[in-house]
């Protein structure tokens, strides 16, 4: 009788992810095994997402030109955007952990994170834009020539990816200072009395002991890059070329643009795969 008091409790919760979770996962799934016609073909679909061009560009990814295909795209975004915002939040945790005023400053730097992606997207457009853009204004400091990054396509997701840590950044800032909270002054002031230096405390003690939270950092981080669409849409909206596209805008470009939503599914269901090969492992190891 208890038992079923308890679940009576957990039910309109459980309704509630059967009904915006597990359902449409279900859905989606079988939607990929089936072509447009409604004829049953599970791998016709996946064979056809794989070798399209706007998926995996092989010829684009052997010569190192863009675009590579979403896919590819969706990687370097990760491989890239992934160690600078945790290296860069670590850091800043760890330097604005005794400043005065670093709650202040670190409050700043979240901001990135409270803006809505599309208007982080528009924000990013600007900054590298020819005639407005501050980087560019820095890029003729430094004696170099003003162009608009995002609208070259060897420039553009590169300029996307390095906007993304702006916005990031606050993310691994915010998680790496609470942790740093949880760390003993003691083991410090041990180390220093052993004759440690800061970089030896740093390496030795801080990184180690902050590995739980750099789980966490690790796997938002490639999940927010799995299904970055709003960012991306507002900034270029995959062009120049498809130079930025991802993944994620992938699966609105064919289920709204060339309305095949069985092929939309069929990248769905790889980014889901995805995202669960990398959480997985990760989360695990974290126990």
């Amino acid at each position: 009788m208890q038992t079923l008091r308890r679940f009576t409790f957990v039910l309109p919760t459980l309704a509630l992810v059967f009904a915006f979770a597990v359902y449409p996962a279900l859905q989606t799934i079988r939607l990929s095994l089936f072509l447009p016609t409604g004829e049953f073909a599970p791998l016709a679909n996946y064979a056809e997402v794989l070798s399209d061009r706007r998926v995996l560009n092989l010829a684009g990814l052997s010569q190192g030109r863009f675009p590579m295909g979403s896919l590819v795209h969706t990687f370097i975004w990760i491989v890239i955007h992934l160690p600078i915002t945790a290296l860069l939040g670590l850091v800043l945790a760890v330097l604005l952990q005794n400043v005065r005023g670093g709650g202040f400053i670190k409050s700043i730097i979240f901001m990135g994170m409270v803006i809505p992606g599309a208007v982080g997207g528009l924000v990013v457009r600007f900054l590298f834009e020819r005639d407005l853009g501050i980087v560019n204004q820095l890029v003729v400091l430094l004696g170099g020539s003003a162009r608009t990054w995002t609208a070259y396509p060897d420039t553009a997701l590169l300029s996307l990816i390095f906007g993304s840590v702006w916005l990031w950044t606050g993310f691994s800032l915010v998680l790496y200072s609470s942790g740093l909270g949880t760390i003993p002054r003691d083991y410090f002031d041990a180390a220093k009395v052993d004759g440690a230096n800061e970089l030896q405390i740093f390496g030795r003690i801080t990184v180690p002991l902050l590995r739980p939270i750099t789980v966490v950092v690790v796997v938002m981080s490639i999940i927010w890059a799995l299904k970055l669409f709003d960012y991306v849409y507002a900034a270029t909206m995959g062009g120049p070329g498809r130079a930025t596209q991802v993944l994620a805008l992938e699966i609105w470009h064919l289920a709204f643009v060339r309305g095949n939503f069985n092929q939309a599914a069929v990248v769905a269901v790889l980014l889901g795969v995805i995202s669960l090969t990398v959480s997985i492992p990760m989360l695990r190891r974290r126990r």
